[in-house]
Protein backbone atom coordinates (compact mmCIF):
# COMPACT_ATOMS: atom_id res chain seq x y z
CA UNK A 1 0.00 0.00 0.00
CA UNK A 2 2.82 2.38 0.92
CA UNK A 3 4.64 1.63 -2.34
CA UNK A 4 1.49 2.35 -4.33
CA UNK A 5 1.09 5.69 -2.55
CA UNK A 6 4.71 6.67 -3.30
CA UNK A 7 4.29 5.53 -6.90
CA UNK A 8 1.10 7.58 -7.32
CA UNK A 9 2.64 10.68 -5.79
CA UNK A 10 5.78 10.20 -7.90
CA UNK A 11 3.79 9.90 -11.12
CA UNK A 12 1.74 12.97 -10.22
CA UNK A 13 4.87 14.95 -9.38
CA UNK A 14 6.50 13.87 -12.62
CA UNK A 15 3.41 14.93 -14.58
CA UNK A 16 3.34 18.35 -12.89
CA UNK A 17 7.05 18.74 -13.58
CA UNK A 18 6.53 17.94 -17.24
CA UNK A 19 3.73 20.50 -17.46
CA UNK A 20 6.22 22.97 -15.98
CA UNK A 21 8.35 22.62 -19.10
CA UNK A 22 5.62 24.46 -21.00
CA UNK A 23 4.33 26.84 -18.30
CA UNK A 24 6.95 29.45 -17.39
CA UNK A 25 5.90 30.05 -13.77
CA UNK A 26 5.65 26.37 -12.83
CA UNK A 27 9.04 24.94 -11.83
CA UNK A 28 10.09 21.64 -13.39
CA UNK A 29 13.18 20.51 -11.49
CA UNK A 30 11.76 20.47 -7.92
CA UNK A 31 8.89 18.25 -9.06
CA UNK A 32 11.27 15.91 -10.91
CA UNK A 33 13.54 15.69 -7.85
CA UNK A 34 10.51 14.87 -5.69
CA UNK A 35 9.37 12.27 -8.23
CA UNK A 36 12.82 10.62 -8.03
CA UNK A 37 12.47 10.58 -4.23
CA UNK A 38 9.08 8.86 -4.49
CA UNK A 39 10.24 6.41 -7.15
CA UNK A 40 13.21 5.42 -4.95
CA UNK A 41 10.64 4.15 -2.46
CA UNK A 42 8.26 2.55 -4.92
CA UNK A 43 9.77 1.64 -8.30
CA UNK A 44 13.55 1.31 -8.74
CA UNK A 45 13.23 1.12 -12.54
CA UNK A 46 11.46 4.48 -12.74
CA UNK A 47 13.96 5.97 -10.31
CA UNK A 48 16.87 4.74 -12.43
CA UNK A 49 15.30 6.15 -15.60
CA UNK A 50 14.74 9.58 -14.08
CA UNK A 51 18.15 9.71 -12.35
CA UNK A 52 19.91 8.74 -15.60
CA UNK A 53 17.91 11.20 -17.73
CA UNK A 54 20.35 13.52 -19.54
CA UNK A 55 18.38 16.66 -18.68
CA UNK A 56 17.54 15.95 -15.04
CA UNK A 57 20.38 13.74 -13.75
CA UNK A 58 22.72 16.56 -12.73
CA UNK A 59 20.04 18.38 -10.72
CA UNK A 60 18.99 15.22 -8.88
CA UNK A 61 22.57 14.18 -8.11
CA UNK A 62 23.66 17.56 -6.70
CA UNK A 63 20.45 17.85 -4.68
CA UNK A 64 20.92 14.38 -3.20
CA UNK A 65 24.61 14.83 -2.46
CA UNK A 66 24.75 18.45 -1.24
CA UNK A 67 21.22 19.87 -1.22
CA UNK A 68 22.45 22.30 -3.88
CA UNK A 69 20.44 24.35 -6.39
CA UNK A 70 21.89 25.61 -9.66
CA UNK A 71 22.56 29.32 -10.08
CA UNK A 72 20.01 29.52 -12.90
CA UNK A 73 17.45 27.71 -10.73
CA UNK A 74 18.00 30.15 -7.88
CA UNK A 75 17.72 33.12 -10.24
CA UNK A 76 14.49 31.81 -11.78
CA UNK A 77 12.93 31.03 -8.39
CA UNK A 78 13.89 34.36 -6.83
CA UNK A 79 12.66 36.26 -9.90
CA UNK A 80 9.34 34.45 -9.70
CA UNK A 81 9.02 35.19 -5.99
CA UNK A 82 9.75 38.89 -6.65
CA UNK A 83 7.23 39.08 -9.51
CA UNK A 84 4.56 37.35 -7.41
CA UNK A 85 5.16 39.72 -4.51
CA UNK A 86 4.93 42.73 -6.81
CA UNK A 87 1.70 41.46 -8.37
CA UNK A 88 0.33 40.85 -4.87
CA UNK A 89 1.15 44.38 -3.75
CA UNK A 90 -0.47 45.85 -6.85
CA UNK A 91 -3.55 43.62 -7.01
CA UNK A 92 -4.48 42.83 -3.41
CA UNK A 93 -5.73 44.99 -0.56
CA UNK A 94 -3.31 45.70 2.27
CA UNK A 95 -3.51 42.77 4.64
CA UNK A 96 -3.69 40.17 1.84
CA UNK A 97 -0.84 41.86 -0.06
CA UNK A 98 1.52 40.85 2.74
CA UNK A 99 1.03 37.11 2.06
CA UNK A 100 2.99 36.96 -1.23
CA UNK A 101 5.67 39.17 0.29
CA UNK A 102 5.98 36.87 3.31
CA UNK A 103 6.03 33.76 1.10
CA UNK A 104 8.70 35.34 -1.08
CA UNK A 105 10.86 36.24 1.90
CA UNK A 106 10.56 32.80 3.50
CA UNK A 107 10.94 30.83 0.27
CA UNK A 108 13.61 33.12 -1.11
CA UNK A 109 15.56 33.01 2.12
CA UNK A 110 15.51 29.22 2.09
CA UNK A 111 16.64 29.10 -1.56
CA UNK A 112 19.49 31.51 -0.81
CA UNK A 113 20.55 29.35 2.13
CA UNK A 114 21.09 26.32 -0.14
CA UNK A 115 24.52 25.72 -1.68
CA UNK A 116 24.93 26.70 -5.31
CA UNK A 117 25.57 23.81 -7.71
Amino acid sequence: MKRLLYLSIGLFSCAVGLVGIFLPLLPTIPFIIFAAFCFARSNPDLERRIVEHPRFAHHIIVWRSRGAISRSGKTAALSTFAASALIGVLALPFPAAMLPIAAGLVGGGWILSRPTA
